[in-house]
C-alpha cells in the first residue's frame, strides 16, 4: 500500500470515506449495532470494521470528545461521557425546550379532563380537527392508547405518567379543576363529534 493510500486509510486498513460513514450511522442509531451489521452494510470484512471502530473509539477518548464510542454486549454505540452528564441534564432542564403548541396544550387538556377519550371527542370539544396534533402528543409521549370504545369501537387516548411527571404532579386527581369550562354536551357527541340523539 502506497503512502497516500494509507494516509487516506483508518484502522483496519478502510478508506476515510468509510471511517466517516461508519461515524454518521452510529450518529443516529438508537440503540448498539453489531459488527457483523456494520460490515455486511459497508461490504468490508468483519475484522476491519472492529479495529476501525476500536481505533475510533480511542481516537474520541484522547481528543477528549464529550462523547464515546463504546462496544456493549449488542454492539457499538455512541454515548455522552459520564463526566458531561451534569451539563446535559442542566441543557435538558434549563436550556432550549421545544414548547408545545397552542393547539397541542388544547388538545392535551381536554385528553387530560375527559379521559380516556377518542380524537373524535377531542376535535369536536376544539372545534377543529386535532389528529395531526393526537400524533404530536403521543410521539412526544404525553398521550398514548388506551384500547377502543366498546360502543363504537373508536380508538381512545390517554394522559402517560411521563405527562404528570413533566406537569410535577403525583395523579390526576391534582389537576386544577377546569372540567366545568368543557363543554357539558360532550357525552352527546358521537367518535365523529356529531351530535347523537
Amino acid at each position: 500500500m502506497g503512502e497516500d493510500t494509507a494516509a487516506a486509510a483508518g484502522g483496519g486498513g478502510v478508506p476515510a470515506e468509510v471511517r466517516r460513514n461508519l461515524e454518521a450511522v452510529l450518529m443516529v442509531v438508537d440503540q448498539p449495532v453489531a459488527e457483523y451489521d456494520l460490515a455486511h452494510a459497508f461490504g468490508l470484512p468483519v475484522h476491519a470494521v472492529a479495529a476501525t471502530l476500536a481505533e475510533l473509539s480511542g481516537e474520541y477518548t484522547a481528543q477528549g470528545r464529550g462523547f464515546d464510542l463504546r462496544q456493549v454486549a449488542e454492539g457499538w454505540r455512541i454515548y455522552t461521557r459520564p463526566e458531561c452528564a451534569d451539563a446535559v441534564e442542566h441543557f435538558l432542564k434549563e436550556g432550549t425546550e421545544v414548547r408545545l403548541t397552542q393547539a397541542a396544550l388544547e388538545t392535551m387538556a381536554v385528553v387530560a379532563y375527559r379521559q380516556p377519550v377518542s380524537r373524535g371527542r377531542v376535535s369536536a370539544v376544539r372545534g377543529v380537527n386535532c389528529d395531526g396534533v393526537m400524533r404530536t402528543l403521543v410521539l412526544r409521549g404525553l398521550v398514548e392508547e388506551a384500547g377502543h370504545d366498546p360502543e363504537s369501537g373508536a380508538l381512545l387516548y390517554r394522559t402517560t405518567s411521563y405527562f404528570l411527571e413533566r406537569l410535577g404532579l403525583r395523579s390526576l386527581d391534582e389537576l386544577p379543576d377546569l372540567a366545568p369550562f368543557l363543554p357539558d354536551d360532550i357525552e352527546g357527541l358521537d367518535d365523529t363529534g356529531e351530535h347523537t340523539k
